[in-house]
């Protein structure tokens, strides 16, 4: 049994932020991770300007990635419509911006645990964390910031994860030269949508979201590709062009946009275990960083502010991630629903073409301002 101040479960974007953020205000920190760094994982990778100086100001500079400005979307069909991103973006893998912040952490002495959670329980006051090795760890404060889905989910009662979701998703890199550097795109296929964007390596990231129900009609990845995603003008120039620099897209299913509590038996969750806005509005790992700068705030308050107990702190992270998120998501779900019906997204991008104020006040709605440090 060991102890210290704050376990973090996952160390992901938003583990990572809080535990970097927690440690450097002198909070005794531990993160759970399951796997090692660097490592890939399936994800748009492509981050909002909105967080960019906070990371600066941890330390964690974003100088190698691709300065994206320039947003491209396309319907089913192939009718596209383009336009300059209000704030932009920068494209980096996940790969490395992990690793960056990994190395972060290292530096301010976070404490590194590369196992699974598997049991968690909260009894007076402080919190016990079983391992798969048997081995147990009691903390005062857990951040759950394990990603999309886990076993937990179901220990805890999360209402989300007793329902199947009918999602799952797609990312590989590929070589295409003549990719623009300062270009995001989203292609819609039917029943999902498809996002392409640089890396840092000069890579092109793909990474789509497909309803099961379509992808299940094919025996595998590549068969669906040329089906399906083929059928949209420009992904169809993509596939058949573009070199795959992997043996194999990784995947991930049972990808699940419900509604989900950011405080439950006392955990704070951040990130996409939160909630998990959709891919196209291009800000999910923003949120994840922001969320975690929450969280790790409102801990570091608790030890340094007199009467600042743990109702407290729970219901400040709660309000705080109701406002600068919950509009966001909501909106998100909208959009979705309006591009994956090839009908109303025909009309939609007519509009935004006749229009594009139109499209900056949708953008903008779905990103935050820069955070302030």
């Amino acid at each position: 049994m060991s102890d210290c101040n704050v376990l973090v479960l996952g160390g992901g974007l938003a583990g990572l932020t809080a535990a970097l953020e927690l440690s450097l205000n002198g909070v005794a920190v531990t993160v759970i991770e399951k796997t090692a760094y660097p490592r890939h994982k399936v994800c748009g990778e492509y981050v909002s300007r909105e967080v960019v100086p906070y990371l600066k100001d941890l330390g964690v500079a974003l100088d190698k990635g691709v300065f994206i400005d320039h947003f491209v979307l396309s319907t089913q069909k192939g009718r596209s419509f383009s336009f300059q991103l209000p704030l932009g973006g920068i494209g980096i893998s996940r790969y490395a911006l992990d690793h960056l912040l990994y190395q972060r952490c290292v530096e301010e002495g976070v404490g590194f645990i590369f196992d699974t959670a598997i049991g968690l329980d909260y009894l007076g006051g402080q919190f016990e964390v079983k391992r798969t090795n048997g081995s147990s760890h009691r903390s005062q404060f857990v951040i759950a910031a394990y990603g999309k889905r886990s076993n937990l989910d179901k220990s805890l009662k999360r209402p989300f994860a007793y329902q199947k979701s009918p999602w799952l998703a797609v990312k590989a890199h590929y070589t295409f030269p003549d990719f623009p550097d300062n270009q995001v795109a989203l292609h819609n296929f039917e029943g999902g949508y498809c996002g392409l964007s640089k890396t840092e390596t000069g890579a092109v990231n793909m990474c789509y979201l497909a309803s099961y129900s379509n992808f299940s009609k094919y025996r595998n990845i590549e068969e669906f590709n040329q089906n399906v995603l083929s059928r949209n003008p420009f992904l169809s120039d993509f596939l058949k062009e573009a070199q795959p620099l992997w043996k194999s897209p990784l995947s991930i299913a049972q990808v699940s946009f419900e509604k989900k509590n950011v405080v439950t038996n006392h955990i704070l969750f951040c990130g996409d275990t939160a909630g998990l806005i959709h891919p196209l509005c291009g800000n999910g790992m923003a949120m994840a960083i922001h969320s975690a700068k929450m969280a790790a705030e409102g801990i570091i308050r608790y030890y340094n502010v007199s009467g600042f107990d743990r109702v407290s702190l729970e219901q400040e992270y709660q309000k705080n991630w109701q406002q600068h998120f919950e509009q966001r998501m909501r909106l998100g779900r909208k959009l979705q629903h309006l591009l994956l019906r090839e009908n109303i997204s025909g009309a939609l991008m007519a509009g935004l073409s006749r229009f594009p104020s139109l499209a900056r006040r949708i953008i903008q709605k779905t990103h935050g301002k820069p955070i302030a440090v």
